[in-house]
């Protein structure tokens, strides 16, 4: 084939390659018809849009039709422009788009407010952008405005929240969708492209990921358990002040989704019993980790705290121990406590040795486990980062 070899521009790259398959449709679809849709170039000659026609003219030796960009604007947002509306991209491959476009958009800010620094004096300095695509130079399915109307856009601002939005819009996803995309890319850049190719969906693979990350920080023993004692670090919304006690100033959190990702139906018992603490706040949202975990609530025991502590509708002074159970797994000795225990509260989520002394007095058989557990106790192992 004659001519130079062209390079490409990084704004090229932003979205994937064809597949074999559909490369070869094109491949055959020029052979037959010709190149219809040019090949888009930067003022340095870069290709920037038009990778899988280059490559297809290259394979076959028919020089490529180029035309040139005419450089008005955000070179990453007009190569995103065109390639949204030709491609059946799902939301998850959008964020992906949004994800590649991030380090290309904050490379333009850098440069664009090195620019307006230069020339100081000026006042406000404004990049004018193609309001809508040029026509471009054979019959093709673009939209055609004969008189690209410029408009005036604020000098970007180069801080990575700026850019992730602006990422974010012109890939028409949420900015949060492209956070979720960038995390997955830094932390299984394998998963990511599968995400890119429209193998997996975003979601999927972030669940993934997540069940894969839970499970290596957690792995639970592999005995079997009848009486199950646990005191989650749940994850809360609000922020309190340190001195009434969020969570986060003494232990790290997990979210319902996490928790949930436990095999504790794993280590339980056919027959099993579970003691959950849970507070009044996150009492709804507790059951679907009693559900994952294989068990079914029963009924409760209030603690009942004796001191004021902090909440958003009255003084929430109490806390909750729901007993669920597995199978069959009625109590060993009739003894019936009462189901409020008044015990004031010492140290931030330290619950009282009495609650667990019921517990042994009630189901003193079988093998036993306390799940995040702070101390040693006899007769019961323990699991947790906190033991």
């Amino acid at each position: 084939m004659s001519g130079n070899v062209l390079k490409f521009h990084p704004a090229a790259n932003i979205f994937p390659l064809m597949t074999e398959e559909e490369f070869n449709r094109l491949v055959d679809d020029i052979r037959k018809n010709g190149q219809l849709e040019p090949i888009w170039l930067d003022s340095a000659g870069l290709i920037i849009d038009g990778r899988n026609r280059y490559n297809a003219c290259q394979h076959i030796s028919v020089t490529p039709k180029t035309r040139a960009w005419d450089g008005k604007g955000s070179t990453v947002e007009f190569v995103v422009s065109l390639n949204l509306h030709r491609r059946h991209l799902t939301p998850s491959q959008c964020a992906c788009v949004g994800v590649e476009m991030l380090p290309l958009l904050e490379a333009e800010a850098k440069e664009r407010q090195a620019i307006t620094q230069a020339k100081p004096g000026e006042g406000k300095v404004g990049l004018p952008v193609v309001a809508r695509m040029p026509p471009p130079v054979d019959d093709q399915d673009l939209p055609v405005d004969p008189e690209p109307v410029p408009e005036f856009v604020p000098e970007p601002v180069s801080s990575a929240g700026k850019s992730r939005e602006k990422a974010a819009a012109a890939a028409g996803v949420g900015a949060r969708y492209v956070s979720d995309a960038k995390k997955l890319k830094e932390e299984a850049p394998a998963v990511f492209e599968q995400v890119r190719a429209g193998e997996k969906t975003l979601t999927e693979a972030m669940r993934s990921q997540r069940k894969a990350s839970v499970s290596e920080a957690a792995k639970l023993p592999t005995d079997k358990y009848r009486i199950i004692y646990a005191d989650p670090p749940w994850k809360y919304g609000d922020q309190l002040t340190e001195n009434y006690g969020s969570v986060k100033f003494h232990y790290p959190s997990m979210t319902i989704s996490e928790l949930c990702l436990l095999d504790i139906a794993g280590i339980a018992a056919d027959n099993a019993v579970l003691f959950l603490w849970v507070t009044s706040p996150l009492l709804e949202e507790c059951f679907p980790v009693i559900k994952a975990w294989g068990f079914k609530y029963k009924t409760s025991f209030v603690w009942d705290k004796i001191k004021h502590n902090m909440g958003h509708y009255n003084s929430v002074r109490h806390e909750l121990l729901l007993v669920c159970t597995r199978g069959s797994c009625l109590p060993d000795v009739a003894k019936l406590f009462d189901s409020v225990v008044s015990i004031e509260r010492a140290e931030h989520s330290v619950k009282p040795k009495e609650f667990r002394e019921i517990i042994d007095t009630i189901y003193p058989n079988g093998k036993r486990i306390e799940l995040f557990a702070r101390n040693e106790a006899d007769g019961w192992e323990r699991w947790g980062n906190q033991a």
